[in-house]
């Protein structure tokens, strides 16, 4: 089976791929070390198993995997994450996953999983293998067909009209991206979201006609439903897109050759209308800062790298994150890691070398300065302060 780690930390996708390659040499491993990387692999190779980080730029796990369901629904997905809060759990169970472990992720927890899982996919691969290929090639020509009829390119004599005869009259919606960057995340977010919203409204499918621009075909229940479609769109684009947006839309189409038109005529309608921009730059921007620092505080840690996890611009980053937090990042970080420096100090028999380390001062030396400059004394002194002035273990020597 093919299986799919996605982690932004390499120590983290190594470590599994390497599991998983010596007890298992029979499956294949795919590595992503951010989202878009493992909506390329779910684009394009059959996917049985993901093994996915909670939090990482641009898309956390669970977004990944709720987008992720209408692309390959057989997939298994099990939730990897730093923290045991019951909300991730809750939620990792409730968009269907598997399993939710915790790192460190032990060696044998891993291969049991894997032995478990690649049982049930096996008995499932035989049952479902042939009708989702032709399910997804046939989805694959559909749209393929339509984006090009629908951009007014020449399609070498196939006729359109069987790929959309359960539509006699639609609407059109389409979605523009206003960016300089790779928008492929960004594709994917639209698609599965308006997918899903059409699906709910009624039916219908979406089509990739140029870099920056979806088209949706929707025949609606209701006819007058479109304007809530287009309202829950927007809410849901400016809750998850990373990039402003617009949405135009067409009236109710009775004949499939004007769709070449319509997609000009919202084209040029485009240029009159303003970009909405994502709502992610306010409270859920900084929760998902907050919780990747609190993962990665151990690590190289700075505010562009927290900023570009959160796809802000770093001077609006640091003023944003002072003012819902109420303290600047640096010292932010600096707070964390002194007062995880403290507990391992008071319940650890750690040397304080190995503490300096795990909490993100690889120089000793510096740590000590630091932690004297927030605590009042020496990580030493505080030590033997907190163990009632037994002395601090032998071999400890501490740089001041």
């Amino acid at each position: 089976m093919n299986i799919l780690v996605v982690d932004d930390e390499e120590v983290i996708r190594s470590g599994i791929e390497r599991t998983i390659s010596r007890g298992f040499p029979e499956h294949r491993v795919l590595l992503a070390g951010n989202p878009e990387e493992a909506v390329e692999a779910l684009r394009t190779k059959r996917v049985d198993l993901v093994l996915t980080d909670v939090l990482m730029p641009g898309m956390t796990g669970l977004e990944l995997m709720a987008f992720s369901r209408r692309m390959q629904p057989q997939v298994k997905w099990v939730v990897i994450s730093a923290h045991s809060e019951f909300a991730y759990a809750q939620e990792a169970v409730r968009l269907g996953a598997r399993d939710y472990m915790l790192k460190p992720i032990g060696k044998e927890s891993l291969v049991g999983l894997i032995e478990e899982l690649g049982r049930e996919i096996a008995e499932e691969s035989e049952r479902n293998k042939e009708a989702d290929l032709m399910k997804r090639n046939l989805r694959f020509l559909r749209e393929g067909v339509f984006a090009r009829w629908a951009s007014g390119l020449d399609l070498g004599g196939i006729d359109v009209a069987p790929f959309t005869e359960s539509h006699p009259y639609f609407n059109l919606l389409m979605v523009r991206l206003d960016s300089d960057a790779d928008t492929k995340l960004e594709h994917f977010i639209v698609e599965n979201v308006l997918t899903e919203l059409m699906d709910s409204a009624g039916k219908g499918f979406v089509a990739s006609i140029d870099a920056h621009s979806l088209l949706g075909l929707v025949t609606l229940r209701e006819e007058a439903g479109l304007g809530l479609l287009i309202d829950k769109l927007r809410t849901h684009l400016k809750r998850y897109l990373k990039t402003p947006f617009q949405v135009l839309h067409s009236g109710r189409v009775d004949d499939l050759t004007a769709v070449p038109g319509e997609v000009r005529r919202m084209r040029s309608a485009s240029a009159a209308q303003v970009y909405d921009h994502y709502a992610s730059g306010g409270e859920k921007a900084i929760e998902v800062a907050v919780q990747y620092i609190h993962a990665h505080f151990g690590a190289e840690i700075n505010l562009e790298k927290v900023a570009s996890v959160v796809y802000l611009n770093p001077v609006y980053f640091s003023q944003l994150f002072k003012q819902k937090t109420g303290t600047g990042f640096k010292e932010y970080v600096t707070n964390l890691r002194i007062s995880r420096a403290m507990e391992l100090l008071g319940g650890s028999e750690l040397k304080i070398g190995d503490i300096a380390e795990r909490v993100g001062y690889p120089d000793v030396r510096h740590f000590s300065q630091v932690f004297r400059k927030k605590a009042g004394c020496t990580p030493s002194e505080y030590r033997q302060e907190v163990r009632g002035g037994v002395a601090a273990e032998a071999g400890d020597a501490e740089l001041e």
